[in-house]
């Protein structure tokens, strides 16, 4: 697979009335970061678990030194033990 293009999405009207939408938009989110005329990009880093928190700061450092607008925290940014 080289290429992906989504061309339909019909989500049922019973599905989309059980949310309720974000708390503000992509004005609010735009204004913060100060970024027009473009998409934002983002990533959550990866792997979740055994990144050192030095490592995960790195990963973070490097994402948004290369180009990105934001990164978002997994669930669970921790060295569990299991």
């Amino acid at each position: 697979l080289r290429a992906l293009r989504l061309e339909d999405l019909r989500i049922p009207i019973a599905y989309s009335k059980t949310f309720q939408g974000p708390p503000h938009g992509i004005q609010v989110e735009r204004d913060k970061l100060n970024k027009y005329g473009r998409p934002l990009l983002g990533c959550t880093i990866k792997p979740k678990l055994g990144l050192s928190a030095k490592n995960y700061g790195r990963a973070c450092y490097e994402c948004l030194r290369g180009g990105l607008d934001f990164t978002k925290d997994d669930e669970n940014v921790n060295s569990q033990p299991f």
